[in-house]
């Protein structure tokens, strides 16, 4: 088989796709969060402060260096950056948490006192023990 041809079966399996879609869907998905906060959240917030811009948000390390820049820290960026994960990470909890409650609905109600079946290797096994006693009684 050769690589060309190897590398299609591999692209085209339901997994490989289903991940693509989820990587470009996510991407955009952080676009407009990045967007939510840096435009929509961020600017009220900073006029309740005091009409802050939060990328102004600097701190100088020490003197300018030989060709004048002063390394700074930009820690307002870094608060941004943490909203914007919040957000996400509350949005991917609230996908999951949907997700879970369906598979629940579909599952139907499950006693919590209730072992869990067994493995299917252990039925298989079970089976033929079963079936070898019945050879050994007949």
């Amino acid at each position: 088989m050769g690589l060309v041809q190897e590398f299609r079966q591999f692209a085209m399996r339901g997994s490989v796709v289903d991940m693509a879609v989820g990587i470009i869907i996510g991407a955009e998905f952080g676009k407009i969060v990045n967007s939510l906060v840096s435009d929509v959240l961020m600017p009220p917030l900073g006029k309740l402060i005091g009409n802050m811009n939060f990328n102004d948000l600097i701190l100088p390390l020490g003197a300018a260096g030989a060709d004048g820049k002063v390394a700074e820290l930009k820690y307002g960026n870094f608060l941004q950056a943490v909203v914007n994960f919040v957000i996400i990470a509350f949005a991917v909890f609230l996908i999951v948490k949907a997700r879970n409650a369906a598979e629940a609905r579909v599952r139907g109600p499950v006693d919590p006192k209730a072992p869990p079946p067994p493995p299917e290797d252990v039925e298989l096994l079970r089976e033929i023990r079963d079936l070898m006693k019945a050879d050994r009684a007949a």
